[in-house]
């Protein structure tokens, strides 16, 4: 799996900080600092891998997958990716390449949809990458999330329960903030190479509930990830 933390680095994520990184280009012109996110994580998880169990090595490589695509622009400097065959779906919409990934942001392809665009509440075919990044960055100022719940199986093709959460605390789309969590849970597969880097990434939740949850607080009882995330269309 993905490599230990670096003396000084991030500690649930690798290829941040070390020797490694020294002629890494950044989008941001420096590595990224993930300390308040970080903070929210440990409070909310629920669960604690130990050290070297599949789990932790699963969340880390997710965590680690997730800051190289956003914050590293170049893919040799991409450590977790196999930037020749790498590919993004989500819902099983049709797949896209790293290249693809890289133009349009995470959010915009994690947010893909068949919906017409007047039923959209985020419309990704009319945000740009920063937009999409500020838009979120804005609505969660203490960040977004992510623990690994589950892992069905392991390496070459790794599926795994996940849980993503953030608190509405800036406004989102026009919408005020309501404070409340925002949340859902999703599965993944990532097919590995031997050497552990992702060569193809697939990505199933529900996507309405999850953005229906920015309109008004979430149910506390039923929560916003309710439903199934493989299933339900959108």
């Amino acid at each position: 799996m993905a490599a230990a933390a670096e003396v000084g680095g991030d500690k649930y994520r690798s290829f941040i900080h070390g020797e490694s990184e020294r002629d890494t280009v950044w989008r941001h012109g420096a590595p990224p600092n993930y300390d308040v996110v970080n903070k929210l994580f440990e409070a909310e998880r629920t669960q604690v891998w130990p050290e070297g169990s599949l789990e932790e090595k699963v969340q880390r490589l997710l965590k680690t997958w997730e800051m190289e695509l956003v914050h590293k622009v170049r893919p040799e400097d991409q450590k977790t990716v196999n930037s020749a065959k790498y590919t993004a779906s989500t819902n099983g919409m049709k797949a896209l390449s790293r290249a693809e990934v890289m133009a349009i942001g995470g959010y915009n392809n994690f947010l893909r949809t068949k919906l017409p665009p007047e039923h959209r509440i985020f419309d990704p075919d009319q945000e740009t990458l920063e937009s999409s990044m500020a838009t979120f960055l804005t609505a969660f100022p203490r960040g977004f999330a992510i623990e690994v719940l589950d892992v069905y199986s392991g390496p070459p093709k790794i599926a795994f329960k996940f849980r993503h959460w953030g608190y509405m605390e800036g406004p989102f789309k026009g919408h005020p903030p309501h404070g409340q969590r925002v949340e859902f849970v999703g599965v993944c597969i990532f097919h590995v190479d031997e050497e552990m880097k992702v060569e193809k990434s697939e990505y199933f939740y529900e996507r309405g509930n999850f953005l229906a949850s920015f309109l008004s607080p979430p149910d506390a009882a039923s929560g916003s990830g309710s439903g199934c995330p493989v299933m339900q269309a959108d």
